[in-house]
């Protein structure tokens, strides 16, 4: 398979998609794009092989990052930190701040060496990341295979450049809303997704939407606006503060499932299978969803790599702020950042206030903790009980081990092998805002393997092709004076033989609480 896609919409379709009742040919459409997968191979076909990179007792390796990049709002820089150490220590060197400089080069240096990455949050034809086609931007510069699954079409009349702002008293500063979202009708495609790049081919790809809605993004956010809109007494800066925070699409959550030929492998295939939970649901919906994913690939006879965003917040809401919401549906335009800070401070408010559940996550620091009602509730659990509990046709399970010589900074505990712990509870891949130390900072990243142990916990088994030396990646993403993503990369190594001696633990700096 060279290159496949399924067709996209025009703009005048994109505006038709919302009329009622839907042109069955546009619906037709619509069911397509969100049920075929987006494949490219042209790298293979051009050349591009694998850095199977090699560490001393590990052997040769597959080493795998996933990330969730915001859309990918920032990707200049973002190809920087995966492709050229010298560019990006350059824009460092320009705008960054004091970052550990070996911890920053170790960084870059597995950023660089990665063969397999898996992407949340793209963008592909939307004015916010100025109408890339970020899969394909990503793919053409490291030279890598792609697949690409959309989660949502949005319709917003932000990203459709249709929103009037009504609310807004003052004309002169309406009119200039207005003239901010307009749009570029020949390039807008308006899909939002989640990638796969691997230097090794595409077997397969596919893509399924959950069939457990745990949010309805059209409907409800549709409903919940039209509140404010019919409320004349609401202040203008409400309006539009609540039109930032609206998020009309069409969509939901999704799972993207790739088969790679890995010939180092004894069955010479590789499924790396990359979710998206919802994050606007309660954890039994996302486990509902996860149990959807297990579902699909508990037949599969060779390694599996599970590793996406699963938005473990332990409710229904990921602690948010104006200038995130601002950020995230009109892009880094200086314009919208100005307005948002106006608005904000005439409703009194901060513009990095964090909203949504902070009360109930902000000490959520391990979600695959125990549930002990009362005394130490975590609504997660169960989603990791399964994910341990579940036993695959052959045999196998998902590795749940944690080996102070198979981590970097010697700690130990569930999942510590794929996935960074400190102390207590893991890394946090999310925050909020950096300067707020004490809120807003969760681990919803997760990378999970399956290769060929039986018992998930079972340190006498093999370690062939099990997680070794897992990464979170801050000083990357914190190296210039804007973050690269509200999400910091994750990364694990995965040899292709059985270990020998291991190094004795390189230390790292813990997260700065």
């Amino acid at each position: 398979m060279r290159s496949s896609q399924p067709e996209l919409f025009d703009y005048d379709e994109l505006l038709r998609l919302d009329e009622e009742p839907r042109d069955p040919a546009l619906q037709a459409k619509l069911d397509q794009l969100r049920n075929t997968a987006f494949v490219n191979n042209e790298a293979w076909l051009s050349g591009a092989r694998p850095h199977a990179p090699s560490e001393p007792g590990l052997g040769k390796m597959l080493r795998v990052v996933q990330w969730n990049i915001e859309r990918g709002i920032r990707l200049p820089e973002i190809i920087d930190a995966l492709t050229d150490s010298d560019a990006f220590l350059k824009r460092q060197r320009t705008t960054g701040e004091r970052i550990d400089a070996t911890e920053l080069l170790d960084e870059l240096d597995t950023l660089h060496s990665a063969d397999v990455f898996v992407f949340n949050e793209v963008d592909w034809g939307l004015k916010r990341s100025e109408y890339r086609e970020v899969v394909r931007e990503l793919g053409k510069a490291l030279k890598m295979n792609w697949a690409y699954g959309v989660e949502f079409v949005e319709v917003d009349p932000l990203q459709l450049g249709t929103e009037t702002f009504e609310g807004i008293k003052d004309e002169q500063e309406r009119q200039k809303m207005i003239a901010a979202v307009q749009v570029d009708r020949s390039r807008l495609r308006a899909l939002h997704g989640t990638a796969v790049l691997s230097r090794y081919p595409i077997r397969e790809a596919r893509v399924k939407p959950f069939e457990t809605v745990g949010y309805d993004w059209h409907t409800k956010e549709v409903d919940g606006f039209s509140k404010i809109e019919e409320g004349k007494r609401f202040a203008a800066e409400k309006v539009f503060l609540e039109t930032v925070r609206r998020e009309i699409r069409l969509g939901g959550r999704t799972c993207l499932y790739i088969t790679l030929d890995v010939p180092s492998l004894p069955r010479g295939a590789l499924t790396v299978v990359a979710p998206h939970l919802e994050n606007r649901a309660k954890p039994v919906k996302r486990k509902e969803q996860m149990d959807e994913v297990l579902a699909q690939i508990k037949s599969i006879a060779h390694p599996i790599l599970l590793a996406g965003d699963f938005n473990t917040t332990g409710d229904d809401t990921t602690p948010t702020s104006i200038k995130r919401e601002v950020y995230q549906r009109l892009g880094s335009s200086r314009f919208w950042a100005d307005t948002a800070i106006k608005y904000a401070t005439g409703l009194g408010l901060v513009y990095d206030v964090v909203s949504g559940g902070v009360n109930m996550v902000k000490n959520l620091n391990d979600p695959t903790a125990k549930d002990v009602p009362l005394v130490a509730p975590n609504a997660e659990y169960e989603l990791f009980r399964t994910l341990e509990e579940v036993r695959f046709d052959d045999g196998a399970t998902f590795d749940f081990r944690g080996d102070k010589d198979r981590t970097l900074n010697g700690s130990t505990g569930t999942l510590g092998n794929s996935n960074y712990r400190l102390k207590k509870g893991f890394k946090p891949t999310y925050s909020v805002e950096r300067s707020l130390a004490t809120v807003g900072r969760l681990k919803l990243d997760w990378i999970l393997v399956k290769s060929y142990i039986e018992s998930p916990r079972d340190s006498t088994q093999t370690y062939r092709f099990a997680p070794h030396y897992p990464r979170t990646m801050e000083a990357v993403n914190y190296a210039l004076e804007e973050r690269l993503s509200d999400h910091c990369p994750i990364s694990a190594d995965l040899p292709f033989e059985e270990p020998g001696k291991l190094q004795s633990n390189k230390k790292l700096k813990l997260w700065p609480f």
